[in-house]
């Protein structure tokens, strides 16, 4: 996935979680979250990169962009 100059409505900063935290942290946002918004999520769990990629499939939640920076993990996403 491309990196995207989508605005966030909200960002996450969950560098220095371990799985599954970054995970669960930001399906806590997006249940706060209305349809079309966009969460911004900062994360250094490698693992994360799966994680998400499962999630936006499985949840129908749009996966925007995925990208990584020096060890910095940066998704985007867009609430379904």
């Amino acid at each position: 996935m491309e990196p995207t100059t989508v605005h966030a409505d909200l960002e996450l900063d969950l560098r220095g979680l371990h799985c599954p935290m970054p995970l669960l942290k930001t399906k806590q946002a997006l249940s706060k979250m209305v349809s079309g918004q966009v969460i911004r999520v900062y994360a250094t769990d490698p693992g994360s990169v799966r994680d998400f990629t499962s999630f936006a499939h499985i949840s129908g939640h749009v996966l925007l962009a995925s990208e990584e920076q020096q060890g910095l993990y940066i998704y985007t996403l867009q609430h379904k």
